[in-house]
Protein backbone atom coordinates (compact mmCIF):
# COMPACT_ATOMS: atom_id res chain seq x y z
CA UNK A 1 0.00 0.00 0.00
CA UNK A 2 1.43 3.41 -0.99
CA UNK A 3 2.11 6.09 1.62
CA UNK A 4 -0.52 8.37 0.01
CA UNK A 5 -3.16 5.64 0.27
CA UNK A 6 -2.21 4.94 3.88
CA UNK A 7 -2.54 8.63 4.71
CA UNK A 8 -5.90 8.79 2.95
CA UNK A 9 -7.19 5.76 4.87
CA UNK A 10 -5.91 7.21 8.16
CA UNK A 11 -7.71 10.50 7.45
CA UNK A 12 -10.93 8.62 6.60
CA UNK A 13 -10.63 6.50 9.75
CA UNK A 14 -10.27 9.57 11.96
CA UNK A 15 -13.21 11.21 10.23
CA UNK A 16 -15.38 8.12 10.73
CA UNK A 17 -14.28 7.91 14.37
CA UNK A 18 -15.28 11.51 15.13
CA UNK A 19 -18.65 11.16 13.37
CA UNK A 20 -19.45 7.89 15.15
CA UNK A 21 -18.48 9.28 18.55
CA UNK A 22 -20.75 12.28 17.96
CA UNK A 23 -23.65 10.14 16.66
CA UNK A 24 -23.53 7.40 19.29
CA UNK A 25 -22.67 9.84 22.07
CA UNK A 26 -25.75 11.88 21.14
CA UNK A 27 -28.07 8.85 21.30
CA UNK A 28 -28.73 9.30 25.01
CA UNK A 29 -29.87 12.92 24.76
CA UNK A 30 -32.19 11.90 21.88
CA UNK A 31 -33.72 9.19 24.07
CA UNK A 32 -34.20 11.81 26.78
CA UNK A 33 -35.99 14.10 24.32
CA UNK A 34 -38.25 11.27 23.18
CA UNK A 35 -39.20 10.42 26.76
CA UNK A 36 -40.64 13.92 27.24
CA UNK A 37 -43.77 12.70 25.41
CA UNK A 38 -43.51 8.94 24.92
CA UNK A 39 -43.21 6.01 27.31
CA UNK A 40 -40.02 3.90 27.36
CA UNK A 41 -41.81 1.17 25.41
CA UNK A 42 -42.91 3.63 22.75
CA UNK A 43 -39.42 5.10 22.45
CA UNK A 44 -37.82 1.66 22.14
CA UNK A 45 -40.34 0.32 19.64
CA UNK A 46 -40.36 3.40 17.40
CA UNK A 47 -36.56 3.44 17.37
CA UNK A 48 -36.56 -0.11 15.98
CA UNK A 49 -39.35 0.70 13.51
CA UNK A 50 -37.43 3.70 12.15
CA UNK A 51 -34.17 1.77 11.79
CA UNK A 52 -35.84 -1.35 10.39
CA UNK A 53 -37.87 0.47 7.74
CA UNK A 54 -34.82 2.48 6.68
CA UNK A 55 -32.75 -0.68 6.12
CA UNK A 56 -35.58 -2.70 4.56
CA UNK A 57 -34.38 -2.12 0.95
CA UNK A 58 -30.99 -3.60 1.92
CA UNK A 59 -32.41 -6.66 3.67
CA UNK A 60 -35.31 -7.81 1.46
CA UNK A 61 -33.17 -8.92 -1.54
CA UNK A 62 -30.99 -10.99 0.79
CA UNK A 63 -33.77 -12.86 2.65
CA UNK A 64 -34.27 -15.54 -0.02
CA UNK A 65 -30.63 -16.67 0.27
CA UNK A 66 -30.78 -17.50 3.99
CA UNK A 67 -30.94 -21.00 5.42
CA UNK A 68 -32.92 -22.01 8.52
CA UNK A 69 -29.93 -21.78 10.89
CA UNK A 70 -29.07 -18.29 9.67
CA UNK A 71 -32.66 -17.13 10.12
CA UNK A 72 -32.71 -18.42 13.71
CA UNK A 73 -29.42 -16.72 14.54
CA UNK A 74 -30.49 -13.46 12.87
CA UNK A 75 -33.66 -13.37 14.97
CA UNK A 76 -31.49 -13.74 18.09
CA UNK A 77 -29.15 -11.00 16.85
CA UNK A 78 -32.11 -8.72 16.18
CA UNK A 79 -33.44 -9.29 19.69
CA UNK A 80 -30.24 -8.98 21.74
CA UNK A 81 -28.41 -6.57 19.42
CA UNK A 82 -31.20 -4.04 18.82
CA UNK A 83 -34.72 -4.80 20.08
CA UNK A 84 -34.16 -5.52 23.80
CA UNK A 85 -31.43 -2.86 24.35
CA UNK A 86 -33.64 -0.18 22.77
CA UNK A 87 -36.27 -0.79 25.46
CA UNK A 88 -33.71 -1.15 28.28
CA UNK A 89 -31.95 2.15 27.52
CA UNK A 90 -35.26 4.01 27.34
CA UNK A 91 -36.41 2.50 30.64
CA UNK A 92 -33.09 3.34 32.33
CA UNK A 93 -33.26 6.98 31.31
CA UNK A 94 -36.53 7.53 33.09
CA UNK A 95 -34.44 7.65 36.29
CA UNK A 96 -30.87 8.04 35.04
CA UNK A 97 -29.21 11.03 33.39
CA UNK A 98 -28.19 10.79 29.76
CA UNK A 99 -24.56 11.52 30.75
CA UNK A 100 -24.30 8.60 33.18
CA UNK A 101 -26.14 6.29 30.78
CA UNK A 102 -23.47 7.04 28.19
CA UNK A 103 -20.74 6.20 30.69
CA UNK A 104 -22.30 2.87 31.71
CA UNK A 105 -22.63 2.03 28.01
CA UNK A 106 -18.81 2.04 27.82
CA UNK A 107 -18.85 -1.30 29.65
CA UNK A 108 -19.94 -3.09 26.44
CA UNK A 109 -16.43 -4.23 25.35
CA UNK A 110 -15.84 -5.84 28.73
CA UNK A 111 -19.14 -7.70 28.52
CA UNK A 112 -17.98 -8.98 25.12
CA UNK A 113 -14.92 -10.48 26.85
CA UNK A 114 -16.85 -12.00 29.77
CA UNK A 115 -19.63 -13.53 27.68
CA UNK A 116 -17.10 -14.80 25.16
CA UNK A 117 -15.26 -16.60 27.96
CA UNK A 118 -18.44 -17.99 29.55
CA UNK A 119 -20.25 -19.23 26.46
CA UNK A 120 -17.90 -19.17 23.44
CA UNK A 121 -14.65 -20.64 24.78
CA UNK A 122 -12.77 -17.37 24.53
CA UNK A 123 -9.96 -16.59 26.95
CA UNK A 124 -9.85 -13.79 29.53
CA UNK A 125 -6.30 -12.47 29.78
CA UNK A 126 -4.77 -10.90 32.87
CA UNK A 127 -5.14 -7.53 31.18
CA UNK A 128 -8.85 -8.21 30.56
CA UNK A 129 -9.28 -9.19 34.20
CA UNK A 130 -7.52 -6.07 35.47
CA UNK A 131 -9.64 -3.87 33.21
CA UNK A 132 -12.81 -5.57 34.43
CA UNK A 133 -11.83 -5.01 38.05
CA UNK A 134 -11.02 -1.30 37.55
CA UNK A 135 -14.22 -0.68 35.57
CA UNK A 136 -16.25 -2.56 38.18
CA UNK A 137 -14.89 -0.24 40.89
CA UNK A 138 -15.93 2.70 38.72
CA UNK A 139 -19.43 1.31 38.31
CA UNK A 140 -19.78 0.81 42.08
CA UNK A 141 -18.68 4.42 42.63
CA UNK A 142 -21.21 5.71 40.09
CA UNK A 143 -23.97 3.61 41.65
CA UNK A 144 -23.37 4.86 45.18
CA UNK A 145 -22.54 8.57 44.74
CA UNK A 146 -25.09 10.68 46.63
CA UNK A 147 -25.49 14.44 46.64
CA UNK A 148 -24.38 16.03 49.90
CA UNK A 149 -23.18 12.80 51.53
CA UNK A 150 -20.38 11.66 49.22
CA UNK A 151 -21.09 7.96 48.92
CA UNK A 152 -24.22 6.18 50.06
CA UNK A 153 -24.65 2.56 51.07
CA UNK A 154 -25.38 -0.32 48.71
CA UNK A 155 -29.06 0.05 49.64
CA UNK A 156 -29.01 3.51 48.02
CA UNK A 157 -28.04 2.18 44.59
CA UNK A 158 -29.95 3.54 41.61
CA UNK A 159 -31.27 0.22 40.30
CA UNK A 160 -32.07 1.75 36.89
CA UNK A 161 -28.35 1.58 36.06
CA UNK A 162 -28.74 -2.19 35.88
CA UNK A 163 -31.01 -1.76 32.84
CA UNK A 164 -28.02 -0.22 31.04
CA UNK A 165 -25.67 -2.96 32.22
CA UNK A 166 -28.16 -5.57 31.03
CA UNK A 167 -28.26 -3.82 27.64
CA UNK A 168 -24.44 -3.95 27.54
CA UNK A 169 -24.63 -7.68 28.29
CA UNK A 170 -27.04 -8.05 25.35
CA UNK A 171 -24.56 -6.23 23.11
CA UNK A 172 -21.79 -8.49 24.38
CA UNK A 173 -23.80 -11.61 23.53
CA UNK A 174 -24.72 -10.15 20.14
CA UNK A 175 -21.13 -9.41 19.13
CA UNK A 176 -20.00 -12.90 20.12
CA UNK A 177 -22.82 -14.49 18.10
CA UNK A 178 -21.83 -12.41 15.07
CA UNK A 179 -18.17 -13.30 15.51
CA UNK A 180 -18.62 -17.07 15.93
CA UNK A 181 -21.78 -17.89 13.96
CA UNK A 182 -21.78 -15.52 10.99
CA UNK A 183 -18.51 -16.03 9.18
CA UNK A 184 -20.29 -16.17 5.82
CA UNK A 185 -22.43 -12.99 6.09
CA UNK A 186 -21.17 -9.42 5.82
CA UNK A 187 -21.76 -7.12 8.84
CA UNK A 188 -24.00 -4.71 6.90
CA UNK A 189 -26.23 -7.60 5.81
CA UNK A 190 -26.39 -8.92 9.37
CA UNK A 191 -27.44 -5.50 10.67
CA UNK A 192 -30.11 -4.93 8.01
CA UNK A 193 -31.61 -8.43 8.07
CA UNK A 194 -31.60 -8.75 11.86
CA UNK A 195 -33.53 -5.48 12.15
CA UNK A 196 -36.02 -6.73 9.56
CA UNK A 197 -36.55 -9.86 11.67
CA UNK A 198 -37.66 -7.84 14.72
CA UNK A 199 -39.47 -5.11 12.77
CA UNK A 200 -42.88 -6.89 12.85
CA UNK A 201 -42.66 -7.29 16.64
CA UNK A 202 -41.87 -3.59 17.05
CA UNK A 203 -44.71 -2.55 14.73
CA UNK A 204 -47.28 -4.78 16.45
CA UNK A 205 -46.24 -3.63 19.92
CA UNK A 206 -46.11 0.07 18.94
CA UNK A 207 -49.52 0.28 17.27
CA UNK A 208 -51.49 -2.43 19.12
CA UNK A 209 -50.24 -2.14 22.70
CA UNK A 210 -49.24 1.52 23.22
CA UNK A 211 -50.80 4.96 22.87
CA UNK A 212 -48.27 6.03 20.23
CA UNK A 213 -50.90 6.62 17.52
CA UNK A 214 -53.04 8.73 19.86
CA UNK A 215 -50.11 10.77 21.16
CA UNK A 216 -48.68 11.52 17.72
CA UNK A 217 -51.95 13.17 16.68
CA UNK A 218 -53.24 14.63 19.96
CA UNK A 219 -50.33 15.47 22.26
CA UNK A 220 -48.45 18.73 21.91
CA UNK A 221 -44.78 18.21 21.06
CA UNK A 222 -45.29 14.59 20.00
CA UNK A 223 -44.21 15.19 16.40
CA UNK A 224 -40.94 16.77 17.52
CA UNK A 225 -40.31 13.99 20.05
CA UNK A 226 -41.01 11.38 17.37
CA UNK A 227 -38.55 13.19 15.11
CA UNK A 228 -35.83 12.84 17.74
CA UNK A 229 -36.53 9.11 18.01
CA UNK A 230 -36.57 8.71 14.22
CA UNK A 231 -33.14 10.37 14.01
CA UNK A 232 -32.00 8.03 16.79
CA UNK A 233 -33.19 4.99 14.82
CA UNK A 234 -32.10 5.99 11.32
CA UNK A 235 -28.85 7.82 12.08
CA UNK A 236 -27.89 6.45 15.51
CA UNK A 237 -28.71 2.82 14.75
CA UNK A 238 -28.89 2.08 11.01
CA UNK A 239 -26.42 4.50 9.39
CA UNK A 240 -23.98 4.45 12.32
CA UNK A 241 -23.66 0.66 12.20
CA UNK A 242 -22.96 0.78 8.46
CA UNK A 243 -20.40 3.55 9.01
CA UNK A 244 -18.73 1.53 11.76
CA UNK A 245 -18.42 -1.46 9.44
CA UNK A 246 -16.83 0.73 6.78
CA UNK A 247 -14.40 2.16 9.36
CA UNK A 248 -13.30 -1.33 10.37
CA UNK A 249 -12.24 -1.93 6.75
CA UNK A 250 -9.98 1.14 6.55
CA UNK A 251 -8.61 0.96 10.12
CA UNK A 252 -7.52 -1.63 12.64
CA UNK A 253 -10.05 -3.22 15.03
CA UNK A 254 -8.18 -1.64 17.96
CA UNK A 255 -8.55 1.82 16.40
CA UNK A 256 -12.24 1.17 15.69
CA UNK A 257 -12.84 0.12 19.29
CA UNK A 258 -11.48 3.46 20.54
CA UNK A 259 -14.88 4.98 19.76
CA UNK A 260 -15.91 3.34 23.05
CA UNK A 261 -13.84 5.89 24.99
CA UNK A 262 -15.17 8.92 23.10
CA UNK A 263 -18.90 8.10 23.39
CA UNK A 264 -19.09 8.86 27.16
CA UNK A 265 -17.31 12.19 26.64
CA UNK A 266 -19.88 13.27 24.04
CA UNK A 267 -22.75 12.00 26.24
CA UNK A 268 -21.41 13.95 29.24
CA UNK A 269 -21.05 17.13 27.17
CA UNK A 270 -24.68 16.86 25.99
CA UNK A 271 -25.84 16.17 29.54
CA UNK A 272 -24.04 19.20 30.96
CA UNK A 273 -25.37 21.41 28.15
CA UNK A 274 -28.85 20.16 29.03
CA UNK A 275 -28.46 21.15 32.67
CA UNK A 276 -27.59 17.77 34.14
CA UNK A 277 -25.29 17.92 37.17
CA UNK A 278 -22.40 15.61 37.96
CA UNK A 279 -20.82 15.41 41.41
CA UNK A 280 -17.11 15.02 42.14
CA UNK A 281 -17.65 11.33 42.86
CA UNK A 282 -19.24 10.88 39.44
CA UNK A 283 -16.08 12.12 37.72
CA UNK A 284 -14.00 9.66 39.77
CA UNK A 285 -16.29 6.80 38.72
CA UNK A 286 -16.32 7.93 35.09
CA UNK A 287 -12.52 8.02 35.00
CA UNK A 288 -12.32 4.52 36.52
CA UNK A 289 -14.81 3.07 34.01
CA UNK A 290 -13.09 4.57 30.97
CA UNK A 291 -9.63 3.65 32.25
CA UNK A 292 -10.78 0.10 33.02
CA UNK A 293 -12.26 -0.32 29.54
CA UNK A 294 -9.02 1.03 28.03
CA UNK A 295 -6.88 -1.38 30.03
CA UNK A 296 -9.14 -4.35 29.30
CA UNK A 297 -9.24 -3.60 25.57
CA UNK A 298 -5.53 -3.06 24.97
CA UNK A 299 -3.80 -5.48 22.63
Amino acid sequence: MSRDLQSENALKAWGFLMVLALVWGSSFILIKRGLVVFSPGEVGAFRIVAAGLFLLPLSLPRLKNLNKRQVQNLIIVGLVGSFIPAFLFAKAQTQLSSALTGVFNAMTPLFVVVIGALFFNSRITKRNGLGLFIAFIGVVILLTVKEGVGFGSLTDINAYAFFVLLACACYGLNLNIIKFRFVELKPVAITAISLTMVLPMALIYLFAFTQFSFKITHVEGATLAAGYIAVLGIVGTALALILFNVMVKVATPVFASSVTYLIPIVAIMWGLLDGEQLLAGHYLGIAAVIFGVWVGNRR
